[in-house]
C-alpha cells in the first residue's frame, strides 16, 4: 500500500485531453514530477453521479490549484474516448488519464473489484505528489462518498503544503 512519504510509482498511460474524441497523447507521471505538486484524482467510472460531483467541484476549484503551480488529473479506467466526451460534457478544465490496462490502479492499490458486479475499477482516492516524487497526502475512500467541497479543501491545503516556495 502506498502512504504518504513513499515515492510515487511511476506509469505511462493515454491522457484524454477533451478537445475532440480523438484528443489522445500520452502521460508519463515522471515527466510532470518537479513541475509544481500533481494531484491524482482516481475515480471508479465517468458519467457517474459520484463521479461527475466530485470532478467538477474539482473543476470549479482549479483556479486555487493553479495558484501554486499544482495540475490535477483525474484517472479511471475508461477509454481515453469516453473520456474525453465525459470531459466535453461537464466541461472538465483538466485532463483525464485512462488506466485502461489497470497499471496505475494496482501500482497506487486503488483496485475496486466488482464494479456493478461486473469489472474491476479504481477506488475513489486522491494523491498529491511533491517536486521530489513523494506521495504527501493520500486519501482513499472509506465507505459512502465524502463530501466533495471539504475532500477538494482538505486537496488543496496539502497542496500548497507540498508547494515549494518561490
Amino acid at each position: 500500500m502506498i502512504e504518504e512519504g513513499d515515492p510515487a510509482p511511476d506509469f505511462t498511460v493515454p491522457v484524454a485531453g477533451g478537445e475532440a474524441y480523438n484528443d489522445v497523447g500520452e502521460f508519463t507521471l515522471s515527466e510532470h514530477v518537479g513541475n509544481g505538486p500533481v494531484v491524482l484524482a482516481f475515480f471508479p467510472a465517468a458519467f457517474t453521479s459520484g463521479c461527475t460531483e466530485e470532478l467538477c467541484t474539482f473543476r470549479d476549484s482549479l483556479g486555487a490549484f493553479e495558484a501554486v503551480d499544482a495540475s490535477v488529473y483525474g484517472i479511471s479506467t475508461d477509454l481515453p474516448f469516453a473520456q474525453n466526451e465525459f470531459i466535453r460534457q461537464e466541461g472538465l478544465t483538466f485532463p483525464l488519464l485512462s488506466d485502461y490496462d489497470h497499471e496505475a490502479i494496482e501500482a497506487y492499490d486503488v483496485v475496486l473489484e466488482g464494479f456493478y458486479d461486473v469489472m474491476s475499477v479504481a477506488e475513489r482516492a486522491v494523491f498529491v505528489i511533491d517536486d521530489d516524487g513523494t506521495v504527501a497526502y493520500r486519501w482513499v475512500r472509506d465507505g459512502e462518498n465524502p463530501d466533495f467541497e471539504q475532500l477538494v479543501s482538505e486537496v488543496r491545503d496539502a497542496v500548497e503544503s507540498a508547494a515549494r516556495p518561490s
